[in-house]
């Protein structure tokens, strides 16, 4: 019962705001699901002060609000999102699904928690910021995040082997179904939105009078997405950059949704077909 009230408005919630234009649905979903949760104990009261700040963010980045406000909006956002993704802010009691268990023998144990914490972030992306919502239509989108699935997967994955830090491992692990919403509902779009939309968006806005303002802001992004990798080592800081690279071209062409799907088929060939997370012997190294 936790599980289902929480989770399931969550996992509506996201797609829901991703896709819809009416920004109303995915809204009431994610009170929903906070109502549900408080009241089961999966967040404390104390967390109500990073939901009422994220509320004063939103309120404050408002295009109609004076551009000295909209700054300092942008900036209490980008500080609580570095707070919710390393899980720094007390009354978030994210629940633990999976391990730590060696999904393969020669891997690293791995845990998956239904973080309530971080997916705050990308909701709060797809809720306030109406410009991560470019417009391309959904053939547009399918056929670019197709594409740049293929590429992106092939050239990572290639290079992962080199670097030793995977290898060939096909399997379906227990639990599987729900590591698939997880990752594509919570993880994909709230690093998307984040990375892709808002910074590599941002700066492409930012520097819009720029000569090479798309491709500033695409390596940018791709750069910041690997560093922040770098508790994996510098062997993730470049796996995480190269793919970086293929989810801007996703969003530069085909919208939030186009990396968003790139992203999760990435992730879902890693966990499917690779060593997963990562080899054990790759730690030391």
């Amino acid at each position: 019962m936790t599980f289902s009230i929480t989770w399931i408005a969550l996992f509506i919630a996201a797609p829901t705001a991703l896709i819809a234009r009416i920004r109303w649905p995915g809204t009431a979903l994610l009170i929903l699901a906070c109502c549900a949760a408080l009241a089961l104990g999966q967040l404390a009261p104390v967390s109500l002060v990073a939901l009422a700040l994220l509320v004063v963010a939103a309120y404050a980045v408002s295009p109609d609000r004076a551009r000295t406000v909209r700054y300092a909006g942008h900036v209490l956002f980008i500080a609580l999102a570095v707070a919710l993704s390393m899980h720094w802010l007390p009354g978030f009691h994210n629940q633990r699904v999976i391990g730590p268990e060696r999904i393969t023998p020669d891997a690293v144990p791995f845990t998956m928690y239904l973080n309530l914490d971080k997916p705050l972030i990308g909701f709060w992306l797809l809720l306030a910021v109406p410009w991560l919502h470019t417009r391309h239509d959904w053939r547009t989108s399918l056929k670019v995040s197709l594409l740049s699935m293929l590429a992106t997967t092939a050239a990572c994955l290639a290079v992962a082997p080199l670097l030793g830090v995977v290898g060939w491992a096909p399997k379906r692990p227990d639990g599987s179904g729900l590591w698939l919403l997880n990752n594509l509902f919570l993880v994909s779009i709230t690093e998307e939105a984040l990375f892709r939309g808002y910074l590599q968006g941002g700066l492409t806005r930012l520097l819009a009078r720029w000569r090479h303002a798309n491709l500033i802001a695409l390596c940018v992004s791709a750069m910041v997405f690997g560093l922040a990798h770098a508790p994996g080592g510098w062997q993730w800081i470049v796996l995480a950059s190269i793919a970086g690279i293929g989810y801007g071209i996703a969003w530069r062409y085909g919208g939030l949704r186009a990396s968003v799907l790139a992203h999760f088929g990435l992730n879902a060939a890693h966990f499917f077909l690779f060593t997963y997370p990562m080899l054990q012997s790759a730690v030391h190294r």
